[in-house]
């Protein structure tokens, strides 16, 4: 029986940070990509709703962080270390990414699904985050949660059912 505690909802463009029990988790995953930064020794979780992959062509004042890939990650990840958590100790987790539409070869700046994955995975990769496991890619929507007491990313896809990785 898991424990009682919090439900952390992180919506499109948005972080989330789970402390100890309960659960935290993101829908509308179609092309975005929903990423998990966790130290299970801390009990501490991020959640980051990923929906394209860099801010270079960001022009304004207030750059929603969370929206991209090379920004969303490292806010986690600030996130995370400012509440406890240790870099050595970080892992992740994620899923999302979804063709969505059928593009022809031309289209190809509008796969966005595909771009976010390559996206995350490079940012993670620099910053020395192992991924442990991913449901990535096809062509349907995903809700994720995530819960301590299970350690695992459990993943809803339309469709497909559940999954748990």
């Amino acid at each position: 029986m898991e424990t009682a505690g919090e439900i952390v909802k992180v919506g499109i463009a948005d972080i989330g940070i789970l402390k100890g029990p309960g659960k935290i988790r993101t829908s509308g995953l179609g092309s975005c990509v929903g990423v998990l930064i966790y130290d299970l020794r801390e009990q501490l979780a991020a959640l980051v709703h990923i929906m394209l992959p860099d801010s270079s062509s960001f022009r304004g004042d207030n750059l929603n962080r969370a929206k991209y890939a090379d920004t969303g990650i490292r806010e986690a990840i600030t996130l995370l270390k400012q509440n406890g958590a240790r870099s050595h100790y970080l892992k992740a987790k994620i899923a999302g990414g979804a063709q969505m539409f059928q593009l022809s070869a031309a289209q190809d700046m509008m796969r966005i699904g595909p771009r976010n994955i390559e996206a995350v995975k490079q940012v993670l990769s620099s910053l020395r985050i192992p991924l442990i496991s991913e449901e990535v890619g096809g062509s349907n929507g995903r809700t994720i949660e995530f819960s301590f007491v299970t350690g695992m990313l459990t993943i809803r896809t339309v469709n497909e059912g559940i999954k748990e990785i």
